[in-house]
Formats: C-alpha cells, structure tokens, sequence
C-alpha cells in the first residue's frame, strides 16, 4: 500500500508543477499535459527516466534517503511535503543543510494569542525568531531587535541584562541543543560562527561542551530578579515545532501568585 501511495504522490506533484517553475520553456503544441514529463523529473533528480518511471509505477525498490532528498529537490517540495515523501518510503527526512530561522505564520499567531504568557522561538542555534510582548517585558535586554542569540547571552553576556536562578542548568541545556545541531547541521556557516565564537569566548563554554551533556525540554521552575519588578518565580515549558527543529518557550506563574499580578500588570502595560 505504502509502494503506491509513493507513487500516487510522485504522480501528483510532477502533474502540478508547472514547467516555468523550475526554469522550462513549455509550448502548446508539445505538451498534452501542463505538468513535467517524467524524463525531466528524472533529468532533475539525476536518476534514469526507467528507474523514475518504477517508482511511479509502484514497481521499483525502495527508494534511498539519497534518491528522495534528490526527488525532493527536483519536484519543489515544501519542508512538509518532503517529509512526507520521506513517510510515504518508510524513512525518516533527515534535517536540511542549514537551520530553520524563520517562524511559521500559524506559530506567530499563537504568540499573539497568549496575553499573558511570554513567549519566545528559538532556532536550533538558540537564536530568538519570534517573541510576544510580555517576553520582551520579561526578558529585556534588546529582545525586540531579531538578533538576539540566547547562547550569545549565557556565555558571552550579550544583552543579558537578568540574573536567573537556571542559569547554570540552562548552560548545560544550551551546550546539549547546540551540539545536536552541530551534529544535524554541519554544512550550516551560521551555525559554525556561533560555536567558534562561544569557543573562543567563553571557558565555561568550552568545559560545558567537554562533558557532552544531555538535556531534554520539559517543564522548568525558575526565580529571575528583574530590575523593575523584583524576583518573580515562573514556570518554563517548552512545545517542539519538529518539522522545523525549533522550540516554542512559554513563561508562565502560577495562578493567584505575587508573579502572575505581576505578569498580568505587565501584559497591560506592554499592549
């Protein structure tokens, strides 16, 4: 069943792709259909126009992580289509070349709706992509400007202007996700930047780093003195965007506690 879906959506996608998306001049009279031709989707991907034609077919072998990245690539797929390609085969999408450093829409718009809980995005290189106002309250420190790094901040000091009572969990925490996308991003220039940076620049980091840790995202307590309102004890909890290796990180206090009247006076204050 799995061989023919594979080749039903291989079918579909080549039948929706316009010529002129991928750089083809098509004419009326040489084509009977406004798709590819299954020779041009094979001369893309870089396979023969027979083994192209058995996938579609449902007669051909399961195909490679290699032949789907390259069918990927020759028919356009969006991240999400790719993995389900990848699903469609019985493998699992290994991560692209670089990081995703852009938010989705439908996960921007969440952040909006969360009026009194901050909330943050980050890549796999720690850098913030999206934010919610009560964050920017919270977290301070140029937030707001789209190039904040919360590696950046742990170990180099760069607009961390809140001490926390995590901070030497959240050392381990960062070096353990940083590692991971080393390990799943090893051609990324931005992300190489970064660990030479923080390699060159902090000590700590570079101890930290030696150990190997392994950490988890899950539920955390933490205490941060801010300058303006005091110390506050909050909750973290952290959802996975997983088709784009990013984690949504939502501050909240506990109901009817001095915290959440504060979070709750700076919610109004941040509108």
């Amino acid at each position: 069943m799995a061989r023919h879906e594979l080749a039903r959506f291989l079918r579909d996608r080549r039948a929706g792709l316009r010529p002129h998306e991928i750089g083809l001049t098509a004419t009326g009279t040489d084509r009977r259909t406004p798709g590819l031709r299954r020779e041009e989707v094979a001369e893309l991907a870089h396979m023969s126009v027979d083994y192209y034609t058995r996938l579609e077919q449902a007669r051909g072998p399961r195909p490679s992580p290699r032949i789907l990245d390259a069918l990927s690539q020759a028919l356009r797929l969006t991240p999400p289509e790719r993995s389900h390609l990848f699903r469609l085969a019985g493998s699992s999408a290994p991560p692209g070349i670089s990081a995703v450093r852009r938010v989705r829409p439908h996960v921007a718009r969440m952040l909006e709706r969360l009026p009194e809980t901050g909330a943050i995005v980050t890549d796999a290189a720690y850098g913030v992509v999206a934010w919610n106002p009560l964050a920017q309250a919270l977290l301070g420190g140029g937030l707001g400007d789209g190039r904040t790094n919360l590696a950046r901040r742990r170990f180099l000091g760069q607009g961390r202007m809140y001490e926390s009572s995590s901070a030497e969990e959240f050392g381990h925490i960062v070096v353990a996700r940083l590692r991971r996308a080393a390990d799943r991003y090893p051609h990324d220039p931005q992300l190489a930047a970064l660990l030479a940076e923080l390699h060159t620049g902090s000590e700590e980091f570079r101890q930290i780093w030696q150990t190997r840790p392994v950490h988890a995202p899950g539920h955390r307590t933490k205490t941060l003195d801010h300058p303006e309102t005091g110390t506050l004890r909050l909750n973290c909890d952290v959802l996975l965007v997983p088709e784009d290796d990013q984690e949504v990180v939502l501050i909240t206090a506990d109901p009817g506690s001095p915290a959440a009247r504060t979070m709750h006076r700076l919610a109004r204050q941040a509108t």
